[in-house]
């Protein structure tokens, strides 16, 4: 669905100047399609195809003042996760080619518009391709390669605005239904009882129980210039290069914490069956390894393996909010449809089971790597 192009508020000649630089001269009223993503976001206003033509753009417009829930609020300190220009300083700095190398970069940026609201609207390619939330299982494989080399060659100093500590403030912005991993009742929603595999009770409480012990292991893991919100929707083909989208949490990781991201995500949003998981996650990781060593990296491979499965920490406000939400009607990212909810709380349940073996891996690797055991035990 197209709609008229949304404007800078009172500032429409600063809009069509903004169009004049990214499109030069061209007739008739561009048009723009509004593109899915996360409205809770409070540092997005808006993301849109833009059309002038036969050209188009992508725009999208960072914000400090959107009204939305406390813990998805824009913020002021270029460390926090939801820094509010962090984006608009990341394509500054040229870091979305950093890894162009290893055939991975971001989308080309023609030009960014301060306005005298406070936004700053990004206009960017509008990439054509195939997304990766489309693509056959070989060519994530692919991805993961890719990945490893350009994390493992990739020597990108520190910035100011780098995002610290990501993965712990991810997880405290989500306390939706903490309280109901403690309620029988809960869990015989039949959504749940239905769907969840046996046991996944005792490991979801467990690992909110080690919560702690997973975030500092992972900020004690070596360390690499991260994506860190990787995961199909955010990733195209496009002929020999692969595109990553949406940099607005950008920084500091743990090395293997984008693929820890990106493969639990990969099936969360249905994109790829539940059952490939425990194959295909075997696959990227070996394919993530071996972009590594192509890339000269010599660390300890164990401690990449660590990060990828102590990364299964991310996910452990989502068995919650599951449990608070298994009433509801179920929304696709962006909330445009509705999908089956037999079917998410059945892959997701499958997903949450791998990510709790993951866990009890993590326990089990580090103390032989010098870290404490976690509170639980192995």
């Amino acid at each position: 669905m197209t709609t008229p192009l949304p404007g800078a508020p009172g500032a429409p000649e600063l809009l069509r100047g903004e169009l004049r630089a990214i499109f030069g001269e061209f007739t008739g009223p561009p048009e723009s399609t509004p593109l899915a993503h996360n409205p809770r976001n409070g540092v997005t206003a808006g993301v849109w195809r833009v059309r002038a033509g036969d050209r188009s753009a992508v725009l999208k417009v960072l914000t400090r003042s959107k009204r939305t829930e406390a813990g998805w609020a824009a913020s002021a300190d270029p460390r926090h996760w939801k820094y509010w220009r962090r984006e608009a300083e990341v394509y500054a700095s040229g870091l979305t080619g950093v890894w162009r190398s290893s055939g991975l970069r971001g989308p080309r940026l023609p030009t960014a518009a301060e306005r005298p609201g406070g936004d700053v609207a990004l206009w960017l390619e509008d990439v054509p391709g195939e997304p990766a939330t489309g693509w056959p299982f070989d060519r994530h494989i692919e991805h993961a390669s890719r990945l490893g080399a350009a994390q493992g060659a990739a020597r990108v100093a520190d910035r100011p605005w780098f995002s610290r500590h990501f993965l712990r403030d991810d997880i405290g912005a989500t306390t939706l239904g903490e309280e109901l991993l403690d309620s029988d009742e809960a869990w015989q929603q039949p959504l749940v009882r239905d769907h969840f595999p046996p046991g996944l009770r005792r490991d979801m409480v467990r690992l909110r129980h080690d919560r702690e012990w997973f975030l500092r292991v992972v900020e004690a893991l070596p360390r690499a210039f991260c994506h860190l919100d990787l995961w199909p929707a955010n990733v195209i083909g496009a002929g020999p290069d692969t595109v990553l989208l949406d940099w607005a949490f950008a920084g500091d990781g743990a090395l293997g914490e984008d693929l820890g991201n990106y493969l639990p995500d990969s099936v969360f949003d249905l994109f790829v069956p539940a059952a490939r998981l425990p194959r295909y996650a075997a696959a990227a990781y070996d394919a993530y390894l071996h972009g590594l060593r192509e890339s000269g990296h010599r660390g300890d491979e164990r401690l990449v393996r660590l990060a990828v499965c102590a990364s299964a920490v991310k996910y452990e406000w989502l068995t919650a909010q599951m449990l608070a939400r298994a009433g509801e009607e179920q929304l696709d990212y962006g909330g445009g449809r509705t999908v089956s909810a037999e079917l998410r709380y059945r892959e997701r349940g499958l997903v949450l089971a791998f990510l709790a073996d993951r866990a009890r891996e993590a326990r089990t690797l580090a103390p032989l790597l010098g870290f404490p055991e976690a509170p639980s035990g192995r």
